[in-house]
């Protein structure tokens, strides 16, 4: 699955890419994000933004057991990668999940709260990384 947000290959960092194994774990994050009937799923790169790390990736789920089958399948897929979840809040709510995995942070919304956070446009000046999924 091709996502709208995409801009030129990223994936040298002597270019400012990120490096293939980061892409590579964000690229299986949105993967597992897209087999669980993920909405509008979005990875930016906010390295020329901010220290706190070099990837978020945003999605959206219509409904709690949908998000947390999310969160279970972005974790289990990151894991085999060797990436460990270093923090995690809302996932009893589920109106807004923050995985943090250190480089990598993953956003999973209700449409209400997605909407009202809009991290999108608060991250607008990150370059979006390309996601294809199939």
């Amino acid at each position: 699955m091709e996502y709208p947000h995409e801009t030129p290959a990223q994936g040298d960092p002597a270019q400012g890419g990120l490096a293939p194994a980061e892409l590579a774990a964000v690229r299986a994050a949105c993967k597992a994000l897209d087999d669980k009937f993920a909405t509008d799923i979005v990875a930016l790169d906010i390295r020329k933004l901010s220290p706190i790390a070099d990837c978020f990736i945003i999605a959206g789920g219509s409904n709690l057991n949908q998000i947390r089958a999310m969160t279970q399948a972005v974790e289990e897929k990151l894991f085999a990668l060797g990436l460990r979840l270093g923090h995690i809040e809302g996932i009893q709510t589920g109106n807004w999940v923050l995985m943090d995995f250190g480089s990598i942070i993953v956003h999973i919304f209700d449409k209400e709260s997605r909407a009202f956070y809009n991290l999108e446009r608060l991250w607008s000046d990150a370059e979006t990384v390309p996601v294809s999924t199939g």
